[in-house]
């Protein structure tokens, strides 16, 4: 009997080495198809909204193929304010397309025109105010980005009361050396 204990011991730890190792196996690989799931690629043809904010990730990584994907797809679903931004930053500083600044001025111009309370809008209207400032891509127009930058301002954008300060030094500056 004891022989037979030894054996019906053995074979207990084995099972039980065998279900230990069916467990760890399964959470393995459940967790490489979550991190898969989580990783920017899993995005790019994602029809869910948050893959927006997995483009700033993607463009971050240098991935500036895909990041373009998502951010176009964005803009075209969702009209996504985000992804306005980020795009026209691409094309502002030609990172993974060729540089435009005219394409650049006409996405933050439709990023900012989007309504108050949509988010990322007063970000927006901040980049626009600038672009129209210092005429990037457009016509320069000191008093739209007056306008706008105010406007960026009320919606709490900080660097949009700096811009404004700046603006207003080099207005003073201007008109004392005339």
């Amino acid at each position: 009997m004891p022989a037979e204990r030894g054996e019906i011991m053995s074979v207990v730890c084995s099972i039980r080495l065998v279900k230990a190792a069916l467990a760890a196996a399964l959470i393995i690989a459940s967790t490489g198809a979550y991190a898969d799931e989580l990783g920017y690629e899993a995005y790019i043809d994602s029809p869910k909204r948050i893959k927006c904010l997995y483009g700033y990730v993607t463009a971050k990584t240098g991935n500036f193929d895909a990041a373009k994907q998502i951010f176009e797809d964005c803009v075209r679903r969702w009209d996504d304010i985000y992804s306005m931004i980020s795009l026209a930053q691409m094309y502002e500083s030609g990172s993974g397309v060729p540089k435009d600044l005219e394409r650049a001025a006409m996405l933050l111009k439709r990023a900012a025109e989007q309504p108050d309370e949509a988010s990322y809008v007063s970000l927006a209207r901040y980049h626009w105010g600038v672009a129209l400032a210092e005429g990037r891509g457009v016509s320069a127009d000191l008093q739209a980005a007056r306008h706008w930058l105010q406007s960026a301002s009320k919606g709490g954008q900080t660097e949009a009361d700096d811009y404004l300060k700046h603006m207003d030094t080099a207005a003073q500056s201007d008109s004392s050396t005339r």
